[in-house]
């Protein structure tokens, strides 16, 4: 017996073959509407009463994908859907003479565009009375099953198109509303001076964070470079080169784990602002989330399960150090790196494989504070190990002007007051060598030997920010995981896509 999908699959291109036998392209360059669905219906709404009737109702074009059929002898109705919504046609075999036969050659999936007049049925359902139909696309596959209940997330994640297509009303404002939030970061930052910049993708150094790079090699120039990690050092050239408030938004590259939080590539964006420090970013932060927020979402509240998030200024203000010693009874000061290792594996961490003080301090953090930052808080102050780019805290010895800023458990901003010292700039730099050298596992920053030669030509007191993009809006749109808010996420390669790129990869040998 055939495989069903396989005689799915034929009955497809049979139809195809029929419509072309009929002279008429399945496949045409352009399709000329007048309205989008929910226009067509807002119109309709607004001027149905009008006596005689009003001409903007007669003869429109609406498209859209079939995603419904419903035959009954000489007429038919076709749901079709477009990126606004869904209309709903009629085909009357009296209006549309030779052309009702093309119904028979129609799937659900296919593109339909459709010439006719607006009304409203005797159900009250606004309609397009088709005059006129013309095939703007015939799909060769069938959608899934009951494809509006798609619900398995591998399929969907890995097939975001059908996503889209299944579940629209679920999951195309998710990705409006980034869209939305990404506007109003550019706005915001416009209205304050800064420019939008771009700065180079492949690098010859991946400074800047702490993170394992993709590695790449140039063949043109024999060089082996890397994907990004970070903007920052870039801009900070820019910076010393006299621009006074810079701006990024763009992707950036960590070759890590992935899981609800976390994908390889993400959008970031990084600013700096020369004579501002870290207390000025905490007010930045502030104030463009909860703008955002509202303009997103009319409020600066944001419902996250069982959780309500509130973005209004102000936000709170923790201690590194006093908070950890709040959450696990572990007082930084106490405690040199060899009983500080001791006393992590005494509260449950895993120090099994040898790690520097900074990371010990880091699992400390994302253990005991992090998971119980729900409301916006800002956490400051971080230590000198864990901030090499950071300037020193002039109070607090061993310490720098940093602030992270969490919300419902996850980190959303990174801030320092910007180290612009070339001689201390230097040592920090020698010191994660260091670190990388005694603990070989451990993702230190990296040298960038050009980036100190800018330096030493005079660098201004600077503020600078990170926001993950994707985590931001994951918290706006409610959503709980990474891979929601991102429209092709990283997966793992299918087998029969593995063949694909081996087979490729042989042949440009």
């Amino acid at each position: 017996m055939a495989d069903r999908e396989d005689t799915l699959l034929e009955n497809r291109v049979t139809k195809l073959a029929r419509i072309r036998a009929n002279g008429l392209d399945p496949y045409p360059a352009r399709f000329h509407r007048t309205f989008d669905s929910a226009t067509a219906t807002a119109l309709f709404e607004e001027l149905e009463e009008t006596d005689p009737p009003d001409e903007r109702l007669q003869n429109v074009s609406l498209a859209g994908r079939i995603t419904s059929m419903r035959t009954m002898g000489k007429a038919a109705f076709l749901d079709l859907q477009d990126a606004s919504g869904s209309i709903q046609a009629l085909l009357r075999q009296n209006n549309l003479e030779d052309g009702f036969d093309l119904l028979k050659n129609l799937d659900i999936g296919d593109h339909l565009g459709v010439r006719g007049n607006l009304i409203r049925t005797r159900t009250g359902q606004v309609t397009i009375d088709a005059l006129e139909l013309t095939v703007t696309a015939k799909g060769m596959r069938p959608l899934p099953e009951k494809y509006h209940g798609l619900r398995d997330m591998e399929t969907r994640y890995r097939q975001r198109y059908l996503d889209l297509i299944a579940n629209q009303d679920e999951v195309m404002p998710v990705f409006v509303l980034r869209s939305k939030v990404i506007r109003g970061i550019r706005r915001f930052l416009d209205d304050r001076g800064f420019l939008e910049v771009d700065t180079p993708v492949l690098v010859p150094v991946a400074a800047g964070a702490h993170a394992k790079p993709f590695v790449t090699h140039h063949n043109a120039l024999d060089q082996q470079l890397y994907l990004r990690i970070a903007t920052e050092l870039y801009l900070k050239r820019l910076i010393i080169g006299g621009f006074d408030k810079v701006y990024e938004i763009g992707r950036v590259f960590r070759n890590e784990g992935i899981d609800q939080d976390h994908n390889p590539e993400f959008t970031l964006l990084e600013s700096y602002e020369a004579y501002a420090d870290y207390n000025d970013i905490m007010e930045m932060v502030e104030q463009m989330v909860s703008t955002i927020a509202i303009e997103v979402n009319g409020s600066t509240k944001v419902a996250i399960g069982e959780d309500v998030i509130d973005f209004a200024p102000p936000w709170q203000r923790v201690s590194l150090r006093e908070e950890l010693e709040k959450r696990s009874g572990v007082d930084l000061e106490s405690y040199n790196d060899d009983a500080l290792r001791q006393k992590a594996g005494e509260v449950g961490i895993d120090t099994k494989v040898l790690e520097s003080r900074g990371r010990l301090i880091d699992k400390l953090l994302s253990t005991f504070v992090e998971p119980r930052l729900i409301q916006p808080t800002f956490v400051l102050d971080y230590p000198e190990e864990m901030s090499p780019l950071a300037k020193a805290k002039p109070d607090s010895p061993g310490y720098v002007e940093r602030f992270e800023a969490f919300a419902f458990g996850m980190e959303i901003a990174n801030s320092y007051s910007e180290l612009n010292d070339p001689k201390i700039q230097r040592e920090r730099f020698e010191a994660q060598a260091q670190i990388q050298r005694l603990y070989e596992n451990e993702e230190v920053d990296r040298q960038d030997d050009d980036f100190l030669t800018a330096m030493e030509y005079g660098m201004p007191p600077t503020g600078g920010l990170g926001i993950g993009i994707d985590r931001l809006v994951m918290l706006l749109a409610g959503q709980p995981s990474i891979r929601d808010v991102l429209l092709f996420p990283q997966m793992r390669t299918m087998p029969s896509d593995q063949a694909t790129q081996d087979a490729q990869g042989e042949a440009t040998e």
